[in-house]
């Protein structure tokens, strides 16, 4: 028996609307992972892209639990000797809530060109327009 290899008309890639509003943070990243990657989908294969569009919206009304709020650092390095930034996640949802949900979604896709690839059909935005309604997105209720 050969084995099944969808082709580039097999896969049809949706577009999604996922409210962020009082969504988990953790959890509603796992959700959208497996919607970028496909894996819930019945052609799902590893080494292709069969993941979905995905939009959130209300991105500034996630909820972390605990007290992930204040004691969740987030870091990067400048490149430069003793450049390790540290923020609180309580500075970054304030500042950009995008960017909260962006790293914690990234953080669970795969980290070559096809999760490279997995990233770019992600759009989050604060509040709840966005400029996709031409490709008529579904709501998605988690």
């Amino acid at each position: 028996m050969k084995s099944f290899i969808p082709g580039a008309k097999e896969i049809d890639k949706r577009w999604h609307v996922v409210d962020a509003q009082g969504k988990t943070l953790g959890r509603l990243a796992t959700r959208v992972a497996r919607l970028l990657t496909g894996k819930d989908k019945p052609i799902y294969t590893p080494f292709l892209d069969t993941g979905d569009h995905v939009i959130i919206i209300n991105a500034e009304k996630i909820v972390l639990t605990g007290n992930k709020l204040s004691e969740k650092l987030y870091r990067h390095h400048t490149g430069y000797p003793g450049g390790l930034k540290e923020v609180a996640a309580e500075v970054l949802m304030e500042k950009d809530p995008e960017k909260l949900i962006r790293e914690a979604v990234i953080g669970m896709l795969p980290k070559t060109k096809l999760g490279r690839a997995m990233r770019k059909k992600l759009r989050i935005y604060k509040g709840t327009q966005h400029p996709h309604q031409a490709q008529q997105p579904q709501a998605l209720a988690l």
